[in-house]
């Protein structure tokens, strides 16, 4: 176990390198496409709860292919929605839930998503996963995004020492500089999928070995 001080303005440029080979997290790959406004982060990351990148990203596009604004989802039956999402992991719920925010969209703000962290967060099904990835990639908003891969790397860092990914979250907003709180999930989502994995993580070849403390880890490749 490493002590060496662990320093994110060395970290992260190591970060970027290692995950260049890998595909880019769902949300980030699909602002790459143009795919940038509000509302098409939120559904996409709903699309993307508790299913694997490489389907939620076609999934999102196959229905962005028919509605890409709340206006026009709203024009789908929730039948319609749940056959262009039906591979993604939940879709006989996710379908609803989508048509409901739509609906409200409409109803409450004239078709227009604002970048407001409560705002996304009263939607049913929305927690603050989502309503961060929302504000950090629609709207350039400083916003940290914790799934269980940024849970997971951090802790096993030693940069935080939590217990669940909401008190990540709150460990990060207090320690990790503000300029990284958009790119970490960006970065450690490739980075957990593919090095730093939940079993057997691939620390003999890892570029931050000698800053990790290689929390909780017995044994790796």
């Amino acid at each position: 176990m490493n002590q060496q001080t662990f320093d994110l303005d060395a970290v992260m440029p190591l970060l970027r390198e290692a995950v260049r080979p890998f595909p880019k997290a769902a949300m980030f790959a699909l602002a790459e496409l143009g795919y940038t406004s509000p509302f098409e982060q939120l559904i996409a990351c709903i699309i993307s709860i508790r299913t694997r990148d490489e389907t939620s990203l076609p999934v999102a596009i196959k229905l962005f292919d028919r509605a890409r604004t709340p206006a026009a989802m709203v024009r789908l039956t929730t039948d319609e929605i749940e056959d262009l999402i039906r591979d993604s992991t939940f879709h006989e719920s996710k379908a609803p839930q989508i048509w409901a925010i739509a609906r409200q969209i409409i109803d409450t703000y004239g078709d227009e998503l604002p970048c407001d962290f409560d705002t996304l967060v009263s939607f049913a099904g929305v927690g603050p996963k989502c309503a961060n990835l929302t504000l950090g990639i629609a709207c350039k908003q400083p916003s940290i995004s914790v799934d269980i891969h940024v849970h997971r790397v951090t802790n096993r860092w030693g940069y935080v020492q939590t217990r669940t990914p909401e008190k990540t979250l709150k460990a990060l907003e207090a320690k990790l500089p503000e300029r990284f709180w958009i790119e970490i999930n960006e970065r450690l989502v490739p980075f957990g999928k593919h090095i730093c994995t939940g079993e057997l993580p691939r620390c003999s070849t890892c570029p931050l070995l000698e800053m990790c403390q290689q929390v909780g880890v017995q044994d790796h490749r």
